[in-house]
């Protein structure tokens, strides 16, 4: 399985980013996929998740609910940032993984994808 994240970038406190994550055909219904994050001098942590199956059951932190939304569509997966802050400065990874369960966990995610930059200035 194979993942491609794109769609960062340098923007304002405020603004509003959305990134995307193209997912190979073998990602099927019984999979799901993830968003984590690794912020300079800090562990990759979790951000948000969303099973394959159905209508896409999601799964957020804390820090960005009600801020990101995350969603699927065909083979791609997306992140949507509204109200960024500085804090959301990090390189953002997708991430998949056999099974419908949702987890925060990165350890239960089997498959990486390269991240993609997000800079936010205050």
């Amino acid at each position: 399985v194979q993942l491609q994240a794109s769609g960062g970038g340098l923007v304002q406190a405020g603004d509003s980013l959305r990134l995307s994550c193209a997912l190979d055909g073998r990602i099927l219904a019984q999979y799901s996929t993830a968003w984590f994050r690794l912020a300079p001098g800090k562990e990759r942590e979790f951000v948000a998740s969303i099973s394959w199956s159905g209508s896409g059951s999601t799964y957020y932190a804390d820090s960005v609910t009600g801020r990101f939304i995350i969603s699927r569509s065909n083979q791609q997966m997306f992140l949507q940032m509204s109200g960024l802050e500085p804090e959301d400065t990090a390189t953002y990874f997708c991430a998949g993984k056999r099974g419908q369960d949702l987890y925060a966990d990165l350890a239960r995610y089997e498959y990486w994808g390269q991240g993609t930059k997000v800079t936010v200035s205050s």
